[in-house]
């Protein structure tokens, strides 16, 4: 049977979700491009907008929002697979 390290997990998740957010932030801000996504998230996470310091600020909220969730679907994922 596979078992999932929830640990790497969770930073796997955290890490590409936080550079997907900053990355779609710089985007925005400079090309106008998923500045409607931007403002999706940005009631989510709190200080996330189209600017550099915002983008910042998304990409930490991203990286722990995504990391519990990985680890919380890891651990279900272990507990389920038995």
């Amino acid at each position: 049977m596979l078992k999932l390290d929830p640990k790497a997990f969770g930073l796997s998740l955290g890490i590409v979700w936080s550079v997907c957010a900053f990355l779609l932030g710089v985007l925005s801000m400079c090309c106008d491009w998923g500045t409607g996504l931007v403002n999706a998230f940005s009631s989510l996470y709190i200080g996330y907008e189209a600017t550099l310091t915002g983008s910042l600020i998304g990409a930490v909220w991203a990286f722990f929002d995504a990391a519990i969730g990985g680890i919380v679907i890891a651990w279900l994922y272990n507990k389920l697979a038995k």
